[in-house]
C-alpha cells in the first residue's frame, strides 16, 4: 500500500527510500536549530511539532492525529475511536521519575497516534522528556535491537523488560548530535502496519 506523499511516489521501495533519507536529514536539523528546546517536553503537542518537522515535506497527515485503524505483527494499536481519548489520558501522566516517563512512553506507543512515523517521532520525544526531567539521555547504541522491539511489544503486558533495556543504556552526553541521531535508525522499527476495520456498537 502506498501512503499518500507530497512527493508523488508510486513505489513502496523507493518511498522508504527517500522518507529514511529526507527524515534523517529534517532530524539532524531539529537538534541543531534548538528547535526541541522550545517544546513542552511530554506533551503530545511536543510530540506532534516534532512529527511534522521529521515528514511534514512528504506526508500531508504529519502532525495530525490519524483517521484510520491500524495494527501491527498483530497487535492492534488505539482504535480511533478512542485515540483522542486516549492521548488525553497521557498527557495527564506524570513524568517526573525515570519509571514514570518509561510508563508514559509505553502508552503512547499503544496509541501510535500517526499514521506512519511513530517510533522515529517518539525516540525523539522520550529523549526530550529524560533530558529535561532527569539530564539524561537513551544511547541507542547500547540498545540491541531485536530485544527492544520484543520488549516494547510486550511492554503493554508488562513494561518490565523495556524499563530495563533503556535504564542501561542511559548516558548523561544529552547534547551529542551523533548519540541523538541513532534514536532515528530505521533499523529500529519496523512500520508495515495494517489497516483494519472495527465493528461499531449497535451493528
Amino acid at each position: 500500500m502506498i501512503l499518500e506523499n507530497r512527493l508523488n511516489i508510486n513505489d513502496v521501495v523507493e518511498l522508504a527510500r527517500v522518507e529514511e533519507r529526507l527524515s534523517k536529514a529534517k532530524a539532524k536539523k531539529l537538534f541543531e536549530s534548538g528547535f526541541l528546546d522550545t517544546l513542552n517536553a511530554g506533551s503530545f503537542e511536543a510530540l506532534s511539532a516534532i512529527h511534522h518537522y521529521l515528514f511534514g515535506e512528504i506526508y500531508p497527515f504529519a502532525g495530525k492525529i490519524r483517521e484510520v485503524n491500524i495494527s501491527k505483527g498483530g497487535f492492534r494499536f488505539a482504535p480511533i475511536s478512542y485515540l483522542e481519548v486516549s492521548i488525553k489520558n497521557i498527557k495527564k501522566m506524570p513524568q517526573a521519575t525515570y519509571d514514570e516517563i518509561i510508563e508514559k512512553y509505553v502508552e503512547m506507543n499503544i496509541a501510535h497516534p500517526f499514521r506512519e512515523g511513530n517510533g522515529r517521532s517518539m525516540r525523539i520525544w522520550l529523549d526530550h522528556i529524560l533530558k529535561k526531567e532527569l539530564a539524561l539521555v537513551v544511547d541507542w547504541a547500547e540498545v540491541d535491537k531485536d530485544d527492544y522491539l520484543l520488549a516494547m511489544e510486550r511492554s503493554p503486558i508488562k513494561d518490565i523488560e523495556i524499563k530495563h533495556l533503556l535504564k542501561e543504556a542511559l548516558s548523561e552526553k544529552i547534547d551529542d548530535n551523533n548519540l541523538y541521531m541513532r534514536g532515528i535508525d530505521t533499523s529500529y522499527y519496523y512500520e508495515g502496519y495494517t489497516l483494519y476495520k472495527t465493528q461499531e456498537m449497535g451493528e
